[in-house]
């Protein structure tokens, strides 16, 4: 008698953070209920932005402690099997010699190493320390790192407004000197910078706030910690504004002996910073939750998992970029509605996996924004600005696909000798050329941009791809400029492309 087969153990999921004070290993492995057990933690406090906000570099020394760091993390990784997400944030985003290093870490580490743009890194955070939060719950969310502070206000676990400040503890250090003694002019100093910072980047009128503000960096527990010891629970205002006067006039030594040596020389800028953040946020008292980005890169590969899963935050970021730009949305919805039913029909013939169709969506949404710099050119004008956007939740390849993707959705076809599909592997201009196959017809069934046609369905035979369009009105222009799209459609699906018109009315 044959035994049953054992069950796929499910995969294992591994976070690379490159911060600015340490760089960061979690692998961990899904269990039945979705939960995250963690296999295995590293953290190894190489200050990978020291120096670079006051350089503009990484020092090539501080790179060779990364490079040895980032090796034997992708050996463990490898030994796993693991999914692995690495991202840097602050120090390498700001560094000039930024793209010789994540090269050097492709070559030597065999790692992807993203540069997250500040909102990626706050929703991020957001997704690690609110996950599985009930979804009408609000939160307000704090996090310092060495050369950034994330704000974020969420319902559940989907933010509703993400801020990041260029205000982190080593920044704050290494620009006011403030490693060892703080005199009272350089804490004047610093809290005048924080004030002008938060004034800059926040909105003068926030909505309703909750009353306690979580705060999730080692940084802020730090602090949080030293402000509360007495009753060991969340630090107010009051005590907060104490903890910075205490710890500017306590010796280095005595900070040295009180905290780590490392995070002794960065705890007043810390300190500063929070008491800024907190005061200009009007909330009663921070409290520290002990989640993070590392957190959240582990949640993001666990929702990557399941396909299932429906996520709209990603059109809801892109039909803002599209307001930004004063789009015409009732276009932009049709053209994204016809090209995810499109793509959703065809999905015998594309072959495509269902991870990229958020990306023709957000192509789809975007495709017309390069009219507000100039019609003539507005498709190239659109690849600028979705290649150059602040996206949450994409990565910089995904963000290229999609850019590409929106660009051709006119004028030249994507053949893969076009100087625009230039720098694609093999495999990414093959997804190119078919989202932007789809892209074209659906903005060539919407030319009028009166949305005249209600629905559709396909007939996929074995020679021709039939679209049986229900039109509200006259489809004209609309057919004329979808005839154009057959010759295309046929070389890149290999099928013929053919449609039928049924009138509805109105």
């Amino acid at each position: 008698m044959a035994l049953p087969a054992r069950p796929t153990p499910p995969p294992v999921l591994a976070a690379i953070d490159v911060g600015t004070n340490a760089v960061r290993l979690e692998l961990a492995r899904p269990d039945a209920e979705g939960s995250l057990e963690t296999l295995h933690q590293e953290r190894d406090p190489i200050r990978p932005g020291e120096g670079v906000f006051t350089t503009g570099e990484m020092p090539p020394e501080t790179a060779d402690r990364l490079l040895s760091t980032l090796r034997r993390y992708a050996a463990l990784c490898r030994r796993h099997k693991a999914q692995v997400r690495a991202v840097a944030t602050s120090a390498l985003r700001e560094a000039r010699n930024r793209q010789d290093i994540v090269r050097r870490v492709h070559e030597e580490a065999g790692l992807e190493l993203e540069v997250v743009s500040g909102k990626e890194e706050a929703r991020l955070i957001c997704l690690g320390v609110l996950h599985r939060k009930p979804a009408n719950t609000r939160s307000l969310l704090v996090d310092i790192g060495g050369g950034s502070t994330e704000v974020a206000i969420a319902t559940g676990e989907k933010p509703d407004e993400l801020w990041s400040l260029a205000l982190g503890s080593v920044r704050l250090t290494e620009v006011f000197d403030t490693a060892r003694a703080v005199t009272p002019k350089q804490l004047r100093l610093m809290r005048s910078f924080v004030e002008e910072v938060l004034h800059k980047t926040l909105p003068e009128k926030l909505p309703a706030l909750p009353r306690v503000a979580l705060g999730s960096s080692g940084t802020i527990g730090a602090v949080v910690g030293f402000a509360a010891a007495e009753n060991g629970g969340n630090a107010t205002m009051r005590q907060l504004t104490q903890t910075v006067e205490t710890l500017a006039k306590m010796p280095p030594e005595r900070r040295r002996k009180r905290f780590d040596p490392r995070r002794a020389d960065i705890i007043v800028s810390g300190a500063v910073i929070l008491e800024g953040v907190v005061r200009h946020l009007g909330v009663e008292s921070v409290s520290v939750v002990n989640r993070g980005l590392r957190d959240g890169l582990l949640v993001d590969l666990l929702y990557r998992q399941d396909e299932s899963r429906e996520d709209h935050s990603l059109a809801d970021a892109a039909i803002v970029m599209g307001q930004r730009f004063r789009f015409d949305e009732k276009h932009a919805r049709q053209v994204s509605r016809l090209s995810l039913a499109l793509f959703d029909s065809l999905a015998a013939l594309h072959q495509l996996p269902l991870s990229v169709r958020p990306h023709l969506e957000v192509a789809a949404l975007l495709h017309d924004i390069g009219t507000s710099v100039s019609y003539e050119r507005h498709h190239r004008h659109t690849y600028y600005l979705i290649h150059n956007a602040d996206l949450p939740g994409l990565a910089d390849h995904e963000r290229e696909i999609i850019a590409r993707v929106a660009r051709y959705h006119r004028r030249s076809q994507p053949e893969l000798s076009h100087s625009g599909m230039a720098g694609l592997t093999p495999s990414e201009a093959r997804r190119v050329r078919k989202l932007a196959t789809l892209l074209r017809l659906a903005n060539a069934l919407d030319h009028s941009h009166h949305q005249p046609i209600r629905d559709f369905k396909v007939t996929d035979g074995r020679e021709a791809v039939t679209l049986h369009l229900h039109a509200r009105q006259p489809l004209d222009l609309e057919l004329w400029n979808a005839e154009r799209e057959v010759v295309q459609f046929r070389k890149v699906f290999g099928k013929r492309l053919a449609f039928q018109v049924h009138s509805t009315g109105r």
